[in-house]
Order: structure tokens, then sequence, then C-alpha cells
């Protein structure tokens, strides 16, 4: 398993990663993809939607269950990976680059709660 080392990672499988001015870009670990089996849909939050923190903000169809997505942060969402609505293959591909689902920008500060590769890394073991 990847767990790149500038990246944040929620409880519910997704990471974070900060693109400064507080805007940060939010997938699927590869962990989580891994155990999805092969996405065959994604369902991506809308541009401007408002994202919170341990609420749903989406959904990953795979050929073994369809799971939601927990966003990890709070805030606005600024950009999605409209490419992942007629392939969602990079969801499995590229979890940490072209699979990337979401940037959100934040609403107050830097995230709270999310965990380091390291402790994320116990969590799956």
């Amino acid at each position: 398993m990847n767990f790149p080392g500038d990246l944040l990672y929620s409880p519910e499988h997704l990471w974070v990663r900060d693109l400064g001015q507080g805007l940060v870009r939010v997938g699927v670990t590869d962990f989580a993809q891994d155990q999805l089996g092969r996405v065959i849909y994604v369902d991506l939050p809308t541009v401007g939607q408002a994202v919170g923190a341990g609420r749903e903000m989406g959904a990953v169809e795979s050929a073994k269950s369809v799971s939601d997505l927990i966003c990890p942060v709070d805030g606005q969402v600024t950009a999605v990976n409209a490419e992942l609505a007629d392939e969602p293959a990079p969801v499995n591909d590229d979890p940490y680059g072209a699979g990337w689902l979401a940037e959100i920008k934040l609403a107050d500060g830097p995230p709270q709660g999310l965990l380091s590769p390291e402790a994320y890394r116990q969590t799956v073991a």
C-alpha cells in the first residue's frame, strides 16, 4: 500500500493534500480503492456545494459495493474532477494523482482530526 508522506488521511479512507491559501484536494486512498475493487461510477459533489467534515459528499460505486464519500473537512467545493464521470478508472489506477475527487476551500483554518501517514497505516494494517 502507498501512503504518501505529504498527505493527511481521514478514518473514512480519504486523503487530503494542502494546495495552499486554504485550499485542499481530496481523494480516495490507495487502501480504499484496493478494498473497493474496480470503480465503475463516482458521484461527485457539485461546485459551490457546502461540505462538512463527517458528512456525505458523494459516493463511489464498484462491482462489490456502493460506498459513501465522507468529507474530511469543512468548506465549499471549488472544483471537481469531472473526467471521472466518463472514466472513473483513475480512482484505481492513480488514486493520489489523476484520481482526485474534489478541491475544497476550507471554512476555518487547517483541517482537524486527520491522521498522519504513519497513523493511517496503523489503522489499515
